[in-house]
């Protein structure tokens, strides 16, 4: 019988590539994809009902299942291939389970998962079980908090597998079988809320899988400059969508170094955008980056459009199909300069836009509930135009910034908090178009971020915004009554934007600000401040 040692030198020699993430549709997946890359180690993502010929040909040196929106012991419920658990055993792959992870693992191999008789969600402590437990060898507490979120859990357990860790209610939150390589954790251990999260998927990465560090973003850049060489050819033109945010800039210098002036910047002014922002955006372009720009006013034509329209998903959806209507008239434009007809358009989109977009089937997240549709993913029209280009549609913010560091994009532009594609528009709750809503929402947000950079706290802060509310409240300014506007602001910490918590801000700073709004900013007389977390919200409103 083959021993521990001549296995291991077996699994080591047999040129395995990395982990495989199934997809079986949580929120959080791309995110457990992300935070392997971070440990420096190469990951891909693939949908939960991957076909046992393409698990082989991956080669993987691990198998993470993620969570999802469905329940195991529901009929039609998604699945991995038959005999996958077998497979991976036989071939010394282990196996990790993340919440329906696991409780996919716990199903198939003989035990039970029932509806939790009351669900737990948020973040809570789980205190460790078992002395001798391999997913929590080098913990030196027995007890650390998590990120729950389900609504199912495992009530029996298949032959052979130990209890690793008990939520606070007395619920299975962490299960091995070490003997055969399976392991899973009813918690999501790749989001920021879980403080031992990290060392876990570490502890599965080197300690129990044994996987190679082969990833870097070097790497990165080095992998998409050549894909989109392959994708474009050596004539094709290109026309980049710039926004003004670090996303587009980035993607912007990234296809230049593979395009060079066969790429063409276009940053359209929607009359969506913050204070100012057009004539910094252009400087910004202009002697920072150094990128070859048009800009274009569409502000009447795309206002014009979004008149009467309150409704968010079709806010997206008109303002998607008014960013495509101008870039198709700028294709004119170059068209008549070069010669040439662009073909391509490039865009800065991220992997939360697609995921909470929801992308539709034969894609990697067939098994994802729709969050809201980003105007630049499902607020696309049907008749585009163009082939798209998107060389961070798999990254998340901090990827890119990282990315954009490496290409020498000024730090100080990378540190920019994100702006939404949409602009203002999702920020506006209602018709944008109305009650002067637009020019109020300008003030309120420059006033609001002017102070937070006075204050040293903008770049404690992952992003902060103001948001205009369609509702009016009783006031005095002056000694006399008035039935004003309200306004929101919202400030959150993130490290990916995938879930994010509110920043407490010292009482002081929240009273200067409302102060000085109320003052400043006419047909205003109350504000209010967003305390949700991410989840069970999302960062923007709409």
């Amino acid at each position: 019988m083959e021993g521990p040692a001549a296995k291991r030198a077996r699994v080591e020699d047999s040129g395995r590539k990395g982990v495989l993430v199934l997809d079986f549709g949580s929120q959080y997946t791309q995110l457990i994809t992300r935070r392997v890359r971070e440990c420096g180690v190469f990951s891909s993502l693939v949908p939960g009902d991957i076909s046992k010929e393409d698990t082989i040909k991956a080669c993987p040196s691990a198998i993470i299942l993620s969570g999802g929106p469905n329940s195991v012991h529901v009929e039609g419920s998604p699945r991995v291939w038959d005999g996958f658990f077998e497979y991976c055993e036989e071939n010394s792959i282990p196996v990790l389970g993340v919440c329906y992870g696991m409780q996919l693992i716990v199903q198939m191999l003989g035990g039970k998962v029932e509806p939790c008789g009351k669900s737990e969600y948020g973040r809570m402590p789980i205190k460790i079980q078992s002395q001798d437990t391999r997913l929590y060898q080098d913990c030196v507490e027995d007890e650390q908090y998590v990120w729950m979120s389900h609504g199912d859990e495992a009530t029996q357990l298949p032959p052979g597998f130990i209890i690793a860790a008990k939520s606070e209610q007395g619920a299975l939150v962490a299960v091995e079988n070490a003997a055969r390589g399976f392991y899973g954790l009813q918690y999501h251990p790749e989001v920021t809320h879980s403080d031992q999260g990290m060392e876990t998927i570490k502890t599965f990465l080197f300690d129990i899988a044994s996987c190679a560090k082969t990833w870097s973003m070097e790497e990165v850049l080095e992998e998409q400059i050549a894909k989109i060489k392959a994708q474009v050819g050596d004539k094709a033109h290109a026309i980049c969508a710039l926004s003004g945010g670090v996303d587009s800039a980035v993607a912007a210098t990234l296809v230049h170094k593979a395009m060079g002036d066969r790429l063409h910047c276009c940053f359209v002014d929607n009359g969506l955008l913050r204070f100012n922002e057009q004539e910094r955006v252009m400087t910004l372009f202009k002697e920072k980056l150094h990128l070859p720009v048009t800009c274009v006013d569409a502000s009447e034509r795309t206002l014009a459009k979004l008149k009467g329209v309150s409704d968010p998903e079709k806010k997206r959806k008109v303002i998607g199909a008014a960013f495509i209507e101008e870039f198709k008239s700028f294709k004119k434009v170059v068209e008549s300069s070069t010669g040439c007809i662009p073909t391509f358009l490039v865009q800065g989109t991220l992997y939360p836009d697609v995921i909470e977009s929801c992308p539709p089937p034969g894609s990697n997240q067939k098994h994802s509930h729709t969050i809201k549709s980003h105007h630049n993913v499902g607020g696309l029209p049907k008749d585009l135009g163009f082939e798209l280009v998107e060389p961070l549609r798999e990254l998340f913010k901090d990827e890119v910034r990282a990315l954009g560091a490496i290409m020498h994009v000024p730090v100080d532009f990378l540190k920019r908090h994100p702006f939404p594609g949409p602009g203002l528009a999702v920020r506006v709750l209602g018709d944008v178009t109305a009650d002067g809503a637009m020019e109020t929402l300008r003030q309120v947000d420059e006033i609001y971020i002017n102070m937070l950079r006075a204050e040293g706290l903008y770049d404690k802060i992952w992003q902060a915004f103001a948001v205009f509310l369609p509702i009016r409240s009783v006031g005095v300014q002056g000694d006399c009554r008035t039935h004003s506007h309200v306004v929101a602001l919202r400030a959150i910490t993130s490290s990916d934007g995938m879930t994010a918590d509110w920043y407490h801000f010292e009482p002081k700073f929240l009273q200067e600000v409302s102060t000085r709004i109320c003052n400043q900013v006419k047909n205003v007389n109350r504000v209010c401040y967003d305390i949700t977390s991410k989840p069970p919200s999302t960062i923007e409103w709409e």
